[in-house]
């Protein structure tokens, strides 16, 4: 098979490392990539977002499959074009997408589907969102309706910061993202991610996991897309695997389905969980970054497989089969992010450490300049590992941290934590 990923990000690294292990793949082109993928792939120049730009593309290199990474293209219909060009494609529908597009929609499915998460209220008017505030009190959560890059969230813990970030959301922080803003209930407990194919009718579970949002140890600091995970969560026991399921995400697939917009592809789940009862956070329409590299590192070459019986609508008859292992992935960032951080700063070390199926560096914001790799984003490296326990796949990863010479680089030290002792 010729087979075509849509993105740039250390996610879709760690989809084309595991897609190019699968024996049916005979040419792999990610677009557009970056340094690290471009050891694993073909990378082009292409704009992801122009939907006709991407089948004419797909067309002219004879791809038989496209997967799709992030989310902004999948909310522009990106998916739709290959479908109705006739072109198999791993994602779902701009319809569909709406679950991640729009926090006021998946408000809406999981009203109707009798989902359990946060109560919460909509608005778009700055005054009446402030006086519900005042009303309700803080903790309380305040999200932009539309993508924000998975920054659009703020947690208050204090009145203030909820008010503040009403005006910010409001008065055009994320632009049309903030257009609206829903304001939720606090929930206490943990969080964990779960993952699972669906093709319109039958899903299949393909993994737990749990990210690390906070930029600094300890969960300290502000929010980021993610600073590390680890798979799987110890808090998605069977017991709380199967309520999700039958409760959360069964339901939300069959009403998507009855409203004519089937879902097809990877949904992802965020959970959070309290006295075994798990509650919805959040939905996600693609793999998560950095939860993805864990997947894929405990996945390998079965990850092509499942999203072939996802995208042929036949998950019926398909199965993960699970090795009884752990990864862990840290993010190394560039100084100042989630922040104002530099870019064009060298990256070295990396040439010496192992690739293989236990250790991998994913790459993320980097490309490649007079033959040095060379950081181009806030996240940069992932620095992946699997283990027979999550001590061991810890003690890999940062083993592997150790031997990467970037000064103007940070990363948490703590990733696993509320697994290890």
């Amino acid at each position: 098979m010729n087979i075509l990923i849509l993105g740039s990000g250390g996610r879709e690294h760690a989809l084309a490392w595991a897609v190019k292990q699968n024996p049916k793949c005979d040419r792999l082109i990610v677009a557009p990539g970056n340094a690290g993928i471009a050891s694993v792939a073909e990378c082009a120049a292409l704009d992801v977002m122009d939907g006709g730009a991407v089948c004419e593309f797909a067309a002219s290199q004879s791809i038989d499959f496209v997967i799709i990474g992030p989310e902004a293209p999948l909310a522009a219909g990106v998916a739709d074009r290959l479908r109705d060009a006739g072109i198999l494609c791993f994602g779902p529908s701009a319809a569909a997408a709406q679950l991640e597009a729009s926090k006021a929609f998946t408000k809406e499915i999981c009203d109707a589907s009798g989902a359990p998460t946060a109560g919460y209220a909509r608005f778009t008017d700055a005054t009446e969102a402030k006086a519900y505030i005042k009303a309700e009190g803080a903790p309380i959560v305040i999200k932009a309706d539309g993508l924000a890059a998975g920054k659009g969230v703020v947690v208050a813990m204090e009145l203030q910061e909820a008010l503040d970030a009403v005006d910010d959301m409001l008065g055009g922080a994320f632009g049309e993202a903030g257009a609206e803003v829903v304001i939720e209930e606090f929930m206490e407990g943990e969080e964990a991610s779960f993952f699972i194919l669906s093709d319109g009718t039958n899903i299949l579970p393909v993994g737990t996991a749990q990210d690390h949002k906070r930029a600094y140890d300890g969960d300290e600091g502000p929010n980021t897309g993610g600073m590390g995970a680890y798979s799987p969560a110890p808090v998605m026991t069977e017991a709380v695997t199967e309520k999700a399921l039958r409760e959360i995400v069964q339901p939300t697939v069959d009403e998507m389905a009855k409203r004519g917009m089937p879902y097809q592809g990877v949904l992802y789940a965020g959970f959070m969980i309290k006295d075994g009862q798990p509650r919805l956070v959040e939905y996600n329409v693609r793999f998560g970054d950095p939860e993805c590299q864990v997947l894929m590192m405990r996945l390998g070459a079965q990850a092509l497989d499942v999203m072939l019986a996802c995208a042929e609508g036949r998950l019926d008859q398909a199965q993960v089969n699970w090795a009884d292992d752990h990864a862990i992935t840290v993010v190394m960032a560039a100084q100042g992010y989630p922040g104002s951080y530099e870019k064009g700063s060298r990256i070295g070390g990396l040439d010496h450490l192992p690739e293989d199926s236990k250790n991998m560096v994913f790459h993320a914001g980097t490309s490649l300049q007079d033959d040095h790799v060379v950081a181009t984003g806030g996240r940069v490296l992932n620095v992946t590992a699997r283990g027979d326990s999550l001590a061991e796949a810890r003690d890999r990863a940062y083993a592997m941290v150790d031997g990467i010479d970037w000064p103007e680089g940070f990363n948490r030290t703590d990733i696993g934590w509320r697994a290890l002792p």
